[in-house]
């Protein structure tokens, strides 16, 4: 027998008196012509629920009921026989840490929601995924499971091929920057990994560009052998950086990989990369993305999109699961593996490995965007809002993330921590890292440094001169050790190049190192004195901030704009063959054609573009 508790029957709540005699409960049920949808939850077991919606199931179990007057003036008690078993047994659990944790023999599960006033724990089979299916559903009780504004609660049973996610219940108001469905499965911004569609391009059951994902439960087997790795920890003026796109990297079959377009594929490449001299790989986005998030047909290649760059975060702590030649086998844990072993072998090589992260946006997009996962969970606190609950647009992606606020500071610092002390990578570039330096929403003096600041008129979206999140990861005593680089601006106009703030640790993408080196030297006048600057790791912008050469990443060429071959040969972009009508891409790109556009050309435009290439080459290699 167990003690169980009512906590919300129609049955028992009728008067807002404490009920106080058996008579009470027995009439109350002897009453009862058609019985309503009824929840037995476990005193000990809060969350253990047993519902019951018909008749003979209601007298079933009303006749094992044997009725005792609390004593307590604050619980109604019964006592009744013990359900059936279930799957899982269940427990409050706890509300730290964050995420799906292992401990105790079973698996805490904790989740932040400032807003919702119920949520639920969606347990799936990997099977019942694909057959979109909650395998089981486990409400959560706003007394027994919640701590504050955190979710809990703790499960024991058998994982295998077990996924989660959850449903939250509130406001569905977007002018009060409220969007809770409890229609909706939505993803832990705290899981480990994502699963979803099992190949990188292919549609989901029915042709779906977006079925539903779910989260990896962790289990005791996830084990890695890391062999002793330890981190390289060079000194920054070392690094000679390459940076790569895991899938373009290895996709085509000229690079001979036995697998391509993957980590594994990265991984039969890091000996060619040694021989080149790099010492340093920076890794465009492997956060979960959702490549076909803008399927459409292309008409010109007789083709369809995809988001081939991944610059639309769906979760910042599970790897691009589709990058792995495991796909979603094993639910996730084999893709993890993959990355370690990619960070692994790299730094066998002497090669460190840096990660492109993308905190100023998420796949969300604005108001007409989906339900994902922090828009589910909290959208008013996840999210940079307007009073009347509008997206502001930093990103240009249609969301900002509103990095400032306390609980978003946090989430990405526990995120950093995560790749920095699971995954074992050496550092991180943040993408238009000048959205991290802007007042958060309801900025409030008090709330983010506890005492009110005199004349402070901040409003949301204010650039902070000692922005809390990058005041917290640089004083980390993790964080602080690691490369820390920052693209210095936005598509709001804020561009921090050399004004970054930076504790002395951060360094930069220098964007007006790129500018006018390729003003020089295709032959603009006027730009020798500020090229000289270049080459002696532009003073100008970092020597009076206290800062040295090494705080200034050169670069002539990256994944923005023209690639190296192209800067030689267009002096206007032409992005066709895409579908998009010339509109994408950056417009300035200060480049030369050396004489005739586009790929086909004579021999002594040729010859030219060859040489102008290599004196790109000779300026960043001898620049400080």
């Amino acid at each position: 027998m167990e003690l169980l508790q009512f906590t919300s029957s129609p049955l028992l709540h009728g008067s807002s008196n404490f009920i106080n005699s058996p008579e009470f409960y027995k009439s109350k049920l002897s009453n009862l012509k058609k019985p309503p949808t009824t929840t037995f939850r476990c005193c000990n077991h809060p969350n253990k629920t047993s519902h019951f919606a018909n008749s003979k199931a209601f007298e079933n179990v009303t006749k094992n009921l044997v009725i005792r007057a609390s004593k307590s003036a604050e619980l109604e008690t019964a006592v009744i026989e013990k359900p059936p078993s279930q799957r899982f047994q269940v427990s409050k659990g706890y509300p730290t840490p964050f995420g799906a944790t292992l401990r105790d023999g079973g698996v805490n599960f904790s989740i932040f929601s400032s807003n919702a006033v119920s949520a639920s724990l969606c347990l799936i089979t990997l099977s019942d995924l694909q057959e979109n299916k909650v395998t089981e559903e486990i409400a959560l009780d706003s007394f027994a499971n919640k701590t504050g504004d955190v979710w809990h609660v703790f499960l024991k049973g058998d994982f295998k091929d077990m996924l989660y996610g959850y449903k939250f219940d509130g406001k569905f108001s977007p002018q009060e920057g409220h969007y809770f469905d409890p229609t909706k499965i939505v993803l832990d911004p705290y899981a480990k990994a994502v699963i979803s569609r099992a190949q990188f391009g292919v549609l989901g059951p029915d042709e779906n560009c977006w079925p539903q994902m779910a989260c990896l439960v962790p289990t005791p087997e996830d084990e890695f052998d890391w062999e002793g790795d330890l981190p390289l920890k060079y000194p920054q003026r070392d690094l000679i950086i390459y940076e790569v796109h895991v899938r373009g990297f290895t996709r085509h079959e000229s690079s001979k990989t036995e697998h391509p377009g993957t980590y594994l594929g990265v991984v039969e490449k890091l000996d060619h990369l040694k021989d080149l001299g790099i010492n340093c790989l920076e890794l465009m986005p492997c956060h979960e993305f959702n490549e076909l998030e803008y399927f459409s047909y292309n008409s010109v290649l007789g083709d369809y999109k995809v988001n081939f760059w991944g610059y639309s975060t769906i979760n910042y702590f599970s790897p691009m699961i589709s990058y792995s030649s495991a796909g979603i086998r094993n639910c996730g844990h084999d893709a993890i593996n993959e990355f370690k072993l990619l960070v692994r072998e790299a730094h066998k090589r002497g090669i460190e490995v840096v990660m492109d992260v993308v905190f100023n946006h998420t796949a969300e997009g604005n108001d007409k965007g989906p339900i994902l996962s922090f828009r589910g969970v909290d959208n008013s606190v996840y999210y940079m809002l307007a009073p009347k609950g509008e997206f502001y647009n930093y990103s240009g992606c249609g969301n900002t993330f509103n990095c400032n606020h306390p609980v978003v500071r946090q989430f990405i610092v526990d995120c950093l921590r995560y790749w920095v002390t699971e995954m074992h990578v050496d550092g991180f570039r943040f993408d238009l890292a000048s959205i991290m330096t802007r007042g958060s929403s309801l900025w409030d003096s008090v709330n983010v440094y506890g005492i009110p600041i005199e004349g402070d008129l901040l409003t949301t979206g204010t650039p902070l001169s000692s922005p809390p999140l990058i005041d917290l990861i640089s004083n980390d005593p993790i964080l602080r050790g690691v490369k820390l680089i920052a693209e210095a601006w936005d598509t709001g106009g804020l561009y921090q190049v050399g004004i970054f703030p930076h504790w002395g640790i951060w360094s930069e993408w220098n964007g007006k190192y790129r500018d006018i080196v390729r003003q020089f030297i295709k032959g603009t006048d006027g730009f020798a004195g500020a090229f000289a600057e270049c080459l002696c790791g532009s003073p100008n912008l970092y020597q009076g901030g206290g800062r040295k050469p090494w705080n200034s990443i050169n670069f002539v060429c990256a994944h923005d704009g023209f690639s190296l071959a192209d800067l030689v040969s267009y002096n206007q972009k032409h992005n066709l063959a895409n579908g998009e009508d010339n509109n994408d891409g950056e417009t300035h790109n200060n480049s030369w054609n050396c004489g005739q556009e586009g790929e086909f050309a004579n021999i002594l435009v040729k010859k030219l573009r060859r040489r102008q290439m290599r004196n790109f080459f000779l300026c960043l290699m001898v620049s400080q």
